[in-house]
């Protein structure tokens, strides 16, 4: 594995060197996990003129499912724990000869920068910009293989849910006990809060759940994602208590699902990723539904839960092989609920299959 950290350190530096810039400052927490594997909370990293250098507050340790920074890189812990990593890595740079440093101007703190600029006052400080957010929007197979443990686990979750009694209990214990499963099943933990809606709460994208308690004839929609050495996916369903569906939920539910489909089949390298939502989303308008859209049709995930590329109206950019992300459309109808589906997909070449689907569990319109 540490060839493949050196090789995305390797991608970065050629990328701060052509534009002028002798070293770089990578302080994203999410960033360095990706140029240097695991690393104690608050450590930046240092690509510097003569070695790169991951610093430190605290001594790295061996933390479950997650491991060590990558073995090849030298690391440097602060004599103090009450110093700041990142300044003290801008005198490192500045100690190896460095003078200009990219930095991540989009994570720094303005109080951050001004220290930066004082302990290396040589330094001429420039934007590295989202030149490591973009390295991570295709994932290698190994990070895809995290993506699809983390989407079995969040299934298995999901379905032992769904096999037990379900009226009568409130948004927020059934939202704790899925979380609690999902680290039963071996996962780092939820990728984000998990939203459970109820009746009228239902299809809410991001709903945070109340102490509303499920009732007979209720949509319950489910949101939910498992963290897998420090990989986090997404997987959505909407379900009918109790009863058979009535007509109405069955029209919405089998709108959303047409819609969900169309998403989903629009993943192909090359694509745009604004074609993808309007695939999903004309689907939707056409029924009348533009008002209750939401924003977005999906977005990536990795390491981060809402990462590049967004699949949205006015986003540039197309596809590549290899990049995962979520398609989830639904529909929420003010005071008496809604559907929302989604599902974690890597866009994969026709050749190999199409998308590859991660969350598995059924899109049926079920009765519980």
């Amino acid at each position: 594995m540490s060839e493949v950290y050196a090789n995305r350190r390797s991608r970065l530096r050629d990328h701060f060197t052509a534009a002028g810039t002798a070293a770089a400052l990578v302080t994203r927490p999410a960033n360095v996990r990706y140029l240097a594997a695991a690393a104690p909370q608050d450590s930046v990293l240092l690509l510097g003129r003569r070695e790169d250098l991951l610093v430190c507050a605290v001594p790295p340790e061996d933390r479950p499912y997650e491991g060590r920074p990558d073995e090849s890189l030298p690391v440097h812990v602060l004599p103090a724990p009450a110093g700041d990593p990142a300044v003290v890595a801008a005198g490192l740079a500045a100690g190896q000869g460095a003078d200009s440093l990219a930095v991540e101007e989009h994570h720094l703190t303005v109080s951050r920068h001004r220290a930066l600029a004082t302990v290396a006052p040589r330094l001429r400080l420039t934007d590295v910009g989202g030149a490591v957010e973009q390295l991570r929007v295709v994932k290698d197979e190994e990070e895809i293989s995290c993506l699809r443990i983390g989407a079995e686990i969040a299934d298995q979750a999901l379905g032992e849910l769904l096999e037990s009694i379900l009226v009568g209990r409130t948004e927020r214990h059934l939202a704790l006990e899925l979380e609690r499963r999902l680290v039963d099943h071996g996962a780092d933990g939820p990728a984000f809060p998990t939203s459970v809606a109820t009746g009228p709460h239902s299809g809410r994208r991001g709903h945070r759940p109340t102490d509303r308690r499920v009732e007979e004839g209720d949509f319950l929609s489910v949101c939910l994602g498992a963290t897998y050495r420090g990989y986090r996916c997404e997987i959505g369903r909407t379900f009918v208590i109790g009863t058979s569906p009535a007509d109405w939920q069955i029209q919405l539910y089998d709108l959303v699902f047409s819609a969900q489909r169309a998403g989903r089949e629009a993943l192909a390298p090359g694509a745009a990723y604004r074609d993808v939502d309007r695939a999903a989303r004309q689907v939707l308008d056409s029924a009348g539904f533009a008002e209750a859209l939401p924003p977005l049709t999906g977005h990536g995930v990795g390491l981060e839960i809402d990462e590049d590329p967004q699949l949205a109206p006015a986003a540039m950019g197309k596809l590549d092989a290899c990049v995962p992300v979520t398609v989830e459309p639904g529909v929420h109808l003010p005071g008496r609920g809604g559907v929302r589906i989604d599902d974690t997909l890597v866009v994969r070449p026709e050749a190999d299959g199409g998308p590859e689907l991660l969350t598995i569990t059924t899109k049926e319109l079920l009765a519980l």
